[in-house]
């Protein structure tokens, strides 16, 4: 008699604003990729920068949260993929919001010199991107943050106290038991500097619904507050216009009469 077989794990609930946010980000298409920043586009969209070390699963990530298996790239040799590249979201057509994947860092086979130059380059993207929505960072919590991490968030730490959005998501949460599970949220928490933090894994799906709501709610957020400083600024440019005196030539009018 055969051993019947195990019944397959079931999936993990998701809630109608989680599908939602999961079927928007499966919308993502490549927009450009661009090794300075001069090259990057200027966007009137809420951005979000997905940055961690590299092996921290930042492509596998994204991957899994657009449900597209090539979108972002993995580089066989880590360290290498030194671009931004940006992706495009937003139903039929549109353009709601960009989701920019930052080159991993850290990698110790890298030249010193290009290690500078792009830690460079990431503090000065993460200070002066002018859409930046918030910032997603990917940390094995096997490995904990290290010393470069903790350098980014201090990089964007007076964003963040502006309102800029961060949370970290620790990837490969699939490889802890519960406890560790648990243990490393708790320090995580305690580094995240005004963050949230999260437990992810791509193989098993845990978070990714999760992450995937709370990527649509700051765009959403974001979105709202751009709109709001857009009206704000019309309404200047209308109060100003009015108070603009309006010149009537009576001299001209006596004259005619």
């Amino acid at each position: 008699m055969a051993t019947p077989s195990r019944p397959a794990r079931p999936a993990p609930t998701e809630s109608p604003a989680e599908r939602d946010a999961l079927g928007w980000l499966h919308t993502a298409r490549f927009l450009t990729t661009a090794a300075q920043l001069v090259h990057l586009p200027a966007l009137d969209v809420p951005e979000i920068a997905f940055v961690g070390r590299s092996n921290a699963g930042k492509s596998t990530a994204i991957n899994t949260l657009t449900q597209q298996n090539q979108l972002a790239y993995a580089s066989k040799k880590p360290g290498r993929t030194q671009h931004i590249n940006l992706f495009s979201l937003g139903r039929q057509g549109t353009q709601d919001a960009v989701l920019a994947d930052l080159p991993g860092y850290g990698y110790a086979a890298v030249p010193l010199a290009d290690k500078v130059r792009w830690q460079r380059v990431m503090a000065n993207y993460l200070v002066s991107r002018d859409n930046l929505a918030a910032v997603v960072m990917l940390c094995d919590p096997r490995h904990g943050l290290k010393e470069l991490d903790e350098a980014l968030l201090e990089v964007i730490r007076p964003r963040v106290e502006e309102g800029l959005q961060f949370r970290i998501l620790l990837t490969k949460a699939d490889k802890l038991t519960r406890s560790e599970q648990a243990k490393a949220l708790q320090i995580a928490q305690l580094q995240a500097g005004g963050g949230s933090v999260q437990l992810f894994s791509a193989l098993k799906r845990q978070g990714v619904a999760e992450a995937a709501l709370w990527l649509r709610e700051q765009v959403d957020a974001a979105q709202e507050a751009m709109d709001e400083e857009n009206e704000a600024a019309e309404a200047d440019d209308l109060d100003q216009n009015d108070d603009e005196p309006i010149n009537l030539d009576i001299e001209r009018e006596d004259n005619d009469g």
